[in-house]
């Protein structure tokens, strides 16, 4: 069988969530570190960007983005699914994804460079993949080339040195419920990996569970939550029949889990779409939206975070909710009455225009109206 071609690195976030969802399906794949010229080069002329991961498929088509790289995968390789079949899980494990992919960005960019000890892995891992044919003195410039880019990103996505202690106190809390958790069931929907925990295994993967400082800090006094990334990791054989909870149940460890993704997460979306909804009327037609809008303030756990609102957010937000209008009314309603006493059924409403990705940008959908400037 062919195989399928993971271009990524190990520290690499999400990287990290697209290699363990690929461990699980045992798909056909290699994992192809990514040097300095299929970065800047080859993945920037077929994808319009430069970004990891990028899947090749057999067939020679270039895929960007992780969960479009997890669609295409469950297109073909069905079994074990991934999606639970019942309204309430399908919709949650959505909502989970959205959440590990743009919530905790600001955790993992923070627990990896405002801690000096993670940087040797770092330039050791990044370094051998930029430029494995070079000395390694030539390989540390390239790094600090990289990394000093990477830090110029940290403040448009919160990582502020006055919210620091907002961070850190969200991030033990957090972990301790998710610690919980994982205390009571092997994954967050029950006995297998949805797509839930594949979205929040990005951060984990590459940042909490394997940079040295949230490795031992973080991480490693958790014990049921490193045994979860640990399994994420490296997957048992799947097993097709193995029980997600019964009766679409969401377990009560999760509870003040998805209390907090209602009300922090949720201001978030809702600012981000007051943004954007406001730059439509100007946007020349075809025109992407910027990568990073103005900032946005929610509440995070006690404390308020300020960072810049970026649109992309709600591209992923919106698959969530085209899950959720894709439901019969029965099951549509299940969702709701399922959201309601968490806070959440707001987000069912949420008014996001229409938007096609464009690389690591967003832009309206064709047939969405916008005006052209004068």
């Amino acid at each position: 069988m062919k195989q399928y071609t993971l271009y990524g690195w190990h520290l690499s976030y999400f990287t990290g969530k697209v290699l363990c969802y690929l461990r699980y399906k045992q798909a056909p794949f290699v994992l192809q570190p990514v040097n300095l010229y299929t970065l800047t080069q080859r993945i920037k002329r077929e994808t319009g960007a430069v970004v990891m991961p990028v899947m090749v498929t057999p067939q020679g088509e270039w895929i960007q983005d992780s969960s479009v790289i997890i669609d295409h995968i469950e297109a073909r390789f069905p079994a074990p699914a991934i999606i639970p079949s019942t309204p309430v899980q399908r919709f949650a494990a959505y909502l989970f994804e959205a959440w590990g992919d743009e919530w905790w960005v600001p955790i993992a960019m923070h627990t990896r460079w405002s801690y000096p000890e993670n940087y040797s892995l770092f330039e050791h891992d990044a370094g051998s993949a930029l430029l494995p044919w070079l000395p390694r003195f030539i390989q540390r410039r390239a790094v600090r080339f990289i990394a000093a880019k990477l830090r110029r990103m940290l403040p448009s996505v919160g990582v502020r040195p006055e919210q620091f202690s907002v961070m850190n106190a969200w991030t033990e809390h957090m972990l301790d419920l998710l610690d919980a958790h994982f205390a009571q069931a092997p994954f967050l929907l029950g006995d297998r990996p949805t797509l839930a925990d594949f979205g929040l295994v990005g951060t984990m993967y590459g940042h909490l569970g394997r940079d040295p400082w949230p490795a031992r800090e973080l991480i490693a006094k958790r014990v049921h939550l490193r045994a979860w990334i640990d399994r994420m990791a490296k997957p048992a054989a799947p097993t097709q029949g193995a029980p997600l909870l019964s009766d679409d149940q969401i377990a009560p460890t999760l509870t003040p889990v998805l209390h907090a993704i209602c009300q922090e997460f949720l201001p978030l979306l809702e600012g981000i779409n007051e943004q954007v909804k406001a730059r439509f009327p100007t946007l020349p037609i075809g025109k992407a939206l910027p990568r990073t809008l103005k900032n946005v303030e929610v509440p995070m756990g006690e404390g308020r975070f300020r960072r810049a609102a970026i649109p992309y957010t709600l591209w992923m937000v919106q698959r969530t909710l085209d899950v959720y209008r894709a439901m019969a009314p029965q099951e549509q309603a299940q969702v709701r009455d399922w959201l309601r006493p968490l806070g959440g059924e707001r987000l069912l409403r949420l008014d996001i225009p229409r938007l096609q990705r464009q690389g690591l940008r967003v832009r309206p959908e064709a047939g969405v109206k916008v005006l052209t400037p004068a």
